[in-house]
């Protein structure tokens, strides 16, 4: 990776963000952490959404592999955080290439 060309590595974090960020069911999951206003057990997050529990579980590794959500463990269940900061640093840098 040292040889790598200045950008590339952005582009990389950014194909990982945007990839995560286009299906609307990771896009629901960022909202319900947000508008939750904190931590949430995947219990509730799967509780709440129309797809399996595989499925949601596959979206949560995905939004976390992007750096969009943080996972710690709380006695045996899984507990994701929304890593807001992540996504804003990261969009805006990549917006504030074009002005």
């Amino acid at each position: 990776m040292a040889d790598q060309i200045p950008g590339v590595a952005d582009l990389d974090r950014l194909d990982a963000v945007f990839g995560a960020l286009s299906h609307r069911t990771r896009r629901a999951i960022l909202v319900r952490l947000m508008a939750h206003g904190g931590p949430q057990t995947s219990g509730a997050i799967a509780g709440r959404m129309e797809h399996s529990w595989q499925t949601t579980s596959r979206h949560l590794r995905i939004l976390e592999e992007a750096g969009l959500i943080s996972v710690g463990l709380q006695g045996r269940e899984r507990v994701y955080t929304l890593n807001a900061g992540h996504m804003t640093a990261l969009l805006q840098d990549w917006i504030s290439r074009f002005s």
